[in-house]
Protein backbone atom coordinates (compact mmCIF):
# COMPACT_ATOMS: atom_id res chain seq x y z
CA UNK A 1 0.00 0.00 0.00
CA UNK A 2 1.22 3.50 -0.84
CA UNK A 3 0.53 7.08 0.16
CA UNK A 4 -2.08 8.79 -2.03
CA UNK A 5 -3.34 12.36 -2.13
CA UNK A 6 -6.35 11.15 -0.13
CA UNK A 7 -4.04 10.66 2.88
CA UNK A 8 -3.59 14.44 2.96
CA UNK A 9 -7.28 15.32 2.60
CA UNK A 10 -8.06 15.49 6.32
CA UNK A 11 -10.71 12.80 5.91
CA UNK A 12 -10.96 9.10 6.70
CA UNK A 13 -7.68 8.20 4.96
CA UNK A 14 -5.84 10.82 7.02
CA UNK A 15 -7.39 9.58 10.25
CA UNK A 16 -6.41 6.00 9.41
CA UNK A 17 -2.83 7.05 8.63
CA UNK A 18 -2.50 8.93 11.92
CA UNK A 19 -4.03 6.08 13.92
CA UNK A 20 -2.28 3.17 12.19
CA UNK A 21 1.21 4.71 11.92
CA UNK A 22 1.90 7.75 14.06
CA UNK A 23 -0.23 7.09 17.14
CA UNK A 24 0.84 3.45 17.01
CA UNK A 25 4.52 4.33 17.44
CA UNK A 26 4.46 7.68 19.24
CA UNK A 27 1.73 6.90 21.79
CA UNK A 28 1.88 8.84 25.06
CA UNK A 29 -0.63 10.65 27.26
CA UNK A 30 0.12 14.13 25.88
CA UNK A 31 -0.13 13.09 22.24
CA UNK A 32 -3.13 10.91 23.07
CA UNK A 33 -5.25 13.97 23.80
CA UNK A 34 -5.26 14.57 20.02
CA UNK A 35 -5.78 18.32 20.37
CA UNK A 36 -4.55 21.07 18.04
CA UNK A 37 -1.80 21.92 20.54
CA UNK A 38 0.04 19.81 23.10
CA UNK A 39 -0.50 20.99 26.67
CA UNK A 40 2.74 20.37 28.55
CA UNK A 41 3.21 20.04 32.31
CA UNK A 42 5.12 22.91 34.00
CA UNK A 43 8.88 22.47 34.21
CA UNK A 44 11.54 24.37 36.09
CA UNK A 45 14.49 26.13 34.51
CA UNK A 46 15.06 28.11 31.34
CA UNK A 47 13.54 26.78 28.11
CA UNK A 48 15.67 25.76 25.13
CA UNK A 49 13.91 25.55 21.76
CA UNK A 50 15.21 24.36 18.39
CA UNK A 51 13.84 23.25 15.05
CA UNK A 52 15.34 21.36 12.13
CA UNK A 53 14.34 19.82 8.79
CA UNK A 54 15.63 16.59 7.26
CA UNK A 55 15.87 15.79 3.57
CA UNK A 56 18.52 13.06 3.44
CA UNK A 57 18.85 10.86 0.34
CA UNK A 58 18.66 7.90 0.56
CA UNK A 59 16.17 7.85 3.44
CA UNK A 60 17.50 4.45 4.55
CA UNK A 61 21.27 4.16 4.92
CA UNK A 62 23.79 1.95 6.74
CA UNK A 63 23.33 2.61 10.45
CA UNK A 64 20.05 4.54 10.32
CA UNK A 65 17.32 6.33 8.40
CA UNK A 66 15.70 9.73 8.11
CA UNK A 67 13.42 9.07 11.09
CA UNK A 68 16.24 8.22 13.49
CA UNK A 69 18.23 11.14 12.08
CA UNK A 70 15.42 13.64 12.68
CA UNK A 71 15.22 12.75 16.36
CA UNK A 72 18.97 12.58 16.97
CA UNK A 73 19.68 15.82 15.16
CA UNK A 74 17.13 17.80 17.13
CA UNK A 75 17.95 16.22 20.48
CA UNK A 76 21.64 16.89 19.94
CA UNK A 77 21.02 20.56 19.16
CA UNK A 78 19.30 20.89 22.55
CA UNK A 79 22.09 19.03 24.33
CA UNK A 80 24.71 21.35 22.84
CA UNK A 81 23.05 24.29 24.60
CA UNK A 82 23.41 22.49 27.94
CA UNK A 83 19.71 21.67 28.06
CA UNK A 84 18.04 18.39 29.00
CA UNK A 85 15.84 17.42 26.01
CA UNK A 86 12.22 16.69 26.92
CA UNK A 87 9.69 17.07 24.08
CA UNK A 88 9.60 16.87 20.29
CA UNK A 89 7.08 17.74 17.62
CA UNK A 90 7.32 16.28 14.13
CA UNK A 91 5.83 17.25 10.79
CA UNK A 92 5.88 14.86 7.84
CA UNK A 93 5.73 15.94 4.21
CA UNK A 94 4.95 12.74 2.33
CA UNK A 95 5.29 12.40 -1.42
CA UNK A 96 2.55 10.51 -3.20
CA UNK A 97 3.68 6.94 -3.86
CA UNK A 98 5.61 6.48 -0.60
CA UNK A 99 5.19 2.92 0.60
CA UNK A 100 3.33 2.85 3.88
CA UNK A 101 5.58 -0.04 4.94
CA UNK A 102 8.55 2.32 4.64
CA UNK A 103 6.68 4.98 6.62
CA UNK A 104 6.11 2.40 9.36
CA UNK A 105 9.85 1.67 9.42
CA UNK A 106 10.64 5.36 9.72
CA UNK A 107 8.10 5.95 12.50
CA UNK A 108 9.32 2.90 14.43
CA UNK A 109 12.90 4.15 14.12
CA UNK A 110 11.89 7.59 15.40
CA UNK A 111 10.10 6.05 18.37
CA UNK A 112 13.15 3.97 19.27
CA UNK A 113 15.47 6.97 18.99
CA UNK A 114 13.14 9.12 21.09
CA UNK A 115 13.00 6.45 23.77
CA UNK A 116 16.80 6.21 23.79
CA UNK A 117 17.09 9.99 24.12
CA UNK A 118 14.44 10.20 26.85
CA UNK A 119 12.07 12.48 24.93
CA UNK A 120 8.37 12.31 24.05
CA UNK A 121 6.90 13.15 20.65
CA UNK A 122 3.89 15.21 21.71
CA UNK A 123 2.51 16.84 18.55
CA UNK A 124 2.77 16.55 14.79
CA UNK A 125 1.38 17.22 11.34
CA UNK A 126 1.13 15.42 8.01
CA UNK A 127 0.95 16.82 4.50
CA UNK A 128 0.90 14.95 1.18
CA UNK A 129 2.35 16.38 -2.05
CA UNK A 130 3.01 15.04 -5.51
CA UNK A 131 6.39 13.44 -6.03
CA UNK A 132 8.33 10.23 -6.38
CA UNK A 133 7.59 8.53 -3.05
CA UNK A 134 9.97 10.46 -0.83
CA UNK A 135 9.57 11.88 2.65
CA UNK A 136 10.71 15.08 4.39
CA UNK A 137 10.58 15.56 8.17
CA UNK A 138 10.64 18.68 10.32
CA UNK A 139 11.14 18.37 14.06
CA UNK A 140 11.03 20.92 16.86
CA UNK A 141 12.56 20.18 20.24
CA UNK A 142 12.02 21.61 23.70
CA UNK A 143 14.44 21.19 26.59
CA UNK A 144 15.18 22.78 29.95
CA UNK A 145 18.48 24.20 31.20
CA UNK A 146 19.51 23.37 34.76
CA UNK A 147 20.59 26.32 36.85
CA UNK A 148 24.24 27.23 36.57
CA UNK A 149 24.84 25.99 33.04
CA UNK A 150 26.20 28.54 30.59
CA UNK A 151 27.32 27.14 27.25
CA UNK A 152 28.54 29.57 24.61
CA UNK A 153 31.70 29.98 22.49
CA UNK A 154 31.91 33.49 23.94
CA UNK A 155 33.09 31.82 27.17
CA UNK A 156 36.19 30.39 25.49
CA UNK A 157 39.53 31.57 26.86
CA UNK A 158 43.15 31.19 25.88
CA UNK A 159 44.48 27.82 27.05
CA UNK A 160 41.13 25.99 26.94
CA UNK A 161 41.19 22.47 25.54
CA UNK A 162 39.34 21.24 22.44
CA UNK A 163 37.94 17.70 22.50
CA UNK A 164 35.98 15.62 20.01
CA UNK A 165 33.90 12.67 21.18
CA UNK A 166 34.97 10.20 18.51
CA UNK A 167 35.94 9.36 14.93
CA UNK A 168 35.09 11.97 12.30
CA UNK A 169 33.32 11.50 8.96
CA UNK A 170 31.36 8.27 9.53
CA UNK A 171 27.91 9.63 8.65
CA UNK A 172 29.09 11.54 5.59
CA UNK A 173 30.98 8.50 4.34
CA UNK A 174 28.00 6.19 4.93
CA UNK A 175 25.59 8.44 3.01
CA UNK A 176 28.04 8.96 0.15
CA UNK A 177 28.75 5.21 -0.08
CA UNK A 178 25.02 4.42 -0.19
CA UNK A 179 24.38 6.98 -2.93
CA UNK A 180 27.31 5.83 -5.04
CA UNK A 181 26.73 2.11 -4.52
CA UNK A 182 30.13 1.65 -2.86
CA UNK A 183 30.27 -1.50 -0.74
CA UNK A 184 32.07 -1.16 2.59
CA UNK A 185 31.46 -1.60 6.32
CA UNK A 186 31.06 2.10 7.13
CA UNK A 187 27.93 2.95 9.12
CA UNK A 188 26.40 6.24 10.13
CA UNK A 189 27.25 7.43 13.64
CA UNK A 190 23.74 8.92 14.11
CA UNK A 191 22.91 8.79 17.82
CA UNK A 192 21.56 11.00 20.61
CA UNK A 193 24.51 12.41 22.56
CA UNK A 194 22.85 12.34 26.00
CA UNK A 195 25.40 9.99 27.56
CA UNK A 196 28.60 11.87 26.62
CA UNK A 197 27.12 15.24 27.62
CA UNK A 198 25.78 13.91 30.93
CA UNK A 199 29.16 12.30 31.64
CA UNK A 200 30.92 15.65 31.25
CA UNK A 201 28.60 17.39 33.69
CA UNK A 202 28.59 14.49 36.13
CA UNK A 203 32.40 14.67 36.22
CA UNK A 204 32.19 18.32 37.24
CA UNK A 205 33.75 19.61 34.02
CA UNK A 206 33.21 23.29 33.25
CA UNK A 207 31.86 22.93 29.72
CA UNK A 208 32.35 26.30 28.06
CA UNK A 209 31.08 25.50 24.56
CA UNK A 210 29.71 22.51 22.64
CA UNK A 211 28.56 21.85 19.10
CA UNK A 212 27.50 18.68 17.32
CA UNK A 213 29.71 18.25 14.27
CA UNK A 214 27.23 18.08 11.40
CA UNK A 215 27.18 19.88 8.03
CA UNK A 216 30.39 21.76 7.30
CA UNK A 217 32.39 19.47 9.56
CA UNK A 218 34.82 20.24 12.35
CA UNK A 219 36.73 22.94 10.46
CA UNK A 220 33.62 25.05 9.93
CA UNK A 221 32.63 24.82 13.61
CA UNK A 222 36.13 25.80 14.71
CA UNK A 223 35.81 28.93 12.58
CA UNK A 224 32.42 29.71 14.11
CA UNK A 225 33.88 29.37 17.61
CA UNK A 226 36.88 31.51 16.66
CA UNK A 227 34.64 34.26 15.29
CA UNK A 228 32.32 34.22 18.30
CA UNK A 229 35.16 34.33 20.83
CA UNK A 230 37.63 36.53 18.88
CA UNK A 231 40.27 33.90 19.66
CA UNK A 232 42.15 31.19 17.79
CA UNK A 233 41.41 27.47 17.52
CA UNK A 234 44.47 25.30 16.94
CA UNK A 235 44.17 21.56 16.34
CA UNK A 236 46.82 18.91 15.77
CA UNK A 237 46.53 16.49 12.87
CA UNK A 238 48.09 13.60 14.76
CA UNK A 239 45.37 13.80 17.44
CA UNK A 240 42.32 13.80 15.14
CA UNK A 241 40.47 10.44 15.29
CA UNK A 242 39.36 9.02 11.94
CA UNK A 243 38.66 5.34 11.29
CA UNK A 244 40.88 3.53 8.73
CA UNK A 245 37.84 2.84 6.52
CA UNK A 246 36.78 6.49 6.38
CA UNK A 247 40.39 7.60 5.91
CA UNK A 248 40.73 5.23 2.96
CA UNK A 249 37.46 6.31 1.34
CA UNK A 250 38.36 9.96 1.85
CA UNK A 251 41.73 9.43 0.21
CA UNK A 252 40.20 7.73 -2.83
CA UNK A 253 37.49 10.37 -3.33
CA UNK A 254 39.58 13.39 -2.39
CA UNK A 255 37.56 14.23 0.73
CA UNK A 256 38.81 15.87 3.92
CA UNK A 257 37.43 14.40 7.19
CA UNK A 258 37.71 17.88 8.73
CA UNK A 259 34.88 19.01 6.42
CA UNK A 260 32.80 15.83 6.51
CA UNK A 261 29.54 15.74 8.45
CA UNK A 262 28.67 13.61 11.45
CA UNK A 263 25.43 12.96 13.35
CA UNK A 264 26.75 11.51 16.60
CA UNK A 265 29.89 13.47 17.43
CA UNK A 266 30.48 16.65 19.39
CA UNK A 267 33.18 19.26 19.84
CA UNK A 268 33.61 20.47 23.42
CA UNK A 269 35.66 23.35 24.77
CA UNK A 270 36.68 22.95 28.41
CA UNK A 271 39.14 24.67 30.73
CA UNK A 272 42.71 23.49 30.20
CA UNK A 273 42.87 22.00 33.71
CA UNK A 274 39.72 19.97 32.96
CA UNK A 275 41.07 18.37 29.78
CA UNK A 276 42.09 15.01 31.27
CA UNK A 277 38.93 14.76 33.36
CA UNK A 278 36.76 15.61 30.36
CA UNK A 279 38.55 13.03 28.21
CA UNK A 280 38.07 10.31 30.82
CA UNK A 281 34.38 11.23 31.15
CA UNK A 282 33.78 10.99 27.42
CA UNK A 283 35.68 7.71 27.09
CA UNK A 284 33.60 6.19 29.91
CA UNK A 285 30.62 6.16 27.51
CA UNK A 286 30.08 3.90 24.50
CA UNK A 287 29.65 6.86 22.15
CA UNK A 288 32.78 8.55 23.48
CA UNK A 289 35.18 5.59 23.55
CA UNK A 290 37.30 7.11 20.74
CA UNK A 291 37.29 10.64 22.19
CA UNK A 292 40.44 12.71 21.92
CA UNK A 293 41.93 16.03 22.97
CA UNK A 294 42.65 17.55 19.57
CA UNK A 295 43.85 21.07 20.31
CA UNK A 296 43.60 24.29 22.27
CA UNK A 297 42.27 27.83 22.24
CA UNK A 298 44.96 30.40 21.40
CA UNK A 299 45.33 34.16 21.48
CA UNK A 300 45.51 34.43 17.69
CA UNK A 301 42.31 34.54 15.64
CA UNK A 302 41.02 31.96 13.16
CA UNK A 303 41.32 28.18 12.91
CA UNK A 304 44.63 26.46 12.20
CA UNK A 305 45.78 22.86 11.77
CA UNK A 306 49.30 21.87 12.82
CA UNK A 307 50.25 18.98 10.54
CA UNK A 308 52.15 15.83 11.44
CA UNK A 309 55.21 17.35 9.76
CA UNK A 310 54.98 20.51 11.85
CA UNK A 311 53.54 22.74 9.15
CA UNK A 312 50.56 25.01 9.71
CA UNK A 313 47.44 25.04 7.54
CA UNK A 314 44.74 27.67 7.79
CA UNK A 315 41.30 26.05 8.01
CA UNK A 316 38.67 28.02 6.15
CA UNK A 317 34.90 27.71 6.43
CA UNK A 318 33.42 25.20 3.99
CA UNK A 319 32.95 26.90 0.62
CA UNK A 320 30.13 25.81 -1.68
CA UNK A 321 28.07 22.69 -1.11
CA UNK A 322 29.44 19.76 0.88
CA UNK A 323 28.01 16.87 -1.12
CA UNK A 324 26.09 14.72 -0.48
CA UNK A 325 23.30 16.25 1.62
CA UNK A 326 23.70 14.35 4.88
CA UNK A 327 20.63 15.39 6.83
Amino acid sequence: MKITMAHGSGGIATEELIRDVFVKYFKNDILGAMEDAAVLPPEGGRIALTTDSFVVDPVFFPGGDIGMLSVCGTVNDLLMSGAAPKYLTCAFILEEGLKIGNLNRIAASMAAAADRAGVCIVAGDTKVIGGAGGVLINTTGVGFLPEGRAVSPKRCAQGDALLVSGNLGDHHAAILSARMGIENDIKSDAAPLNAPVEALYKAGVDVKAMRDITRGGLATILNEFAAASSLGMEIFEENIPVSPAVQALSGILGLDPLYMGNEGKLLAVVGGRDADRALAALRSTELGKNAAVIGRVTEKSGAVLTTKLGGRRVLAVLYGEGLPRIC
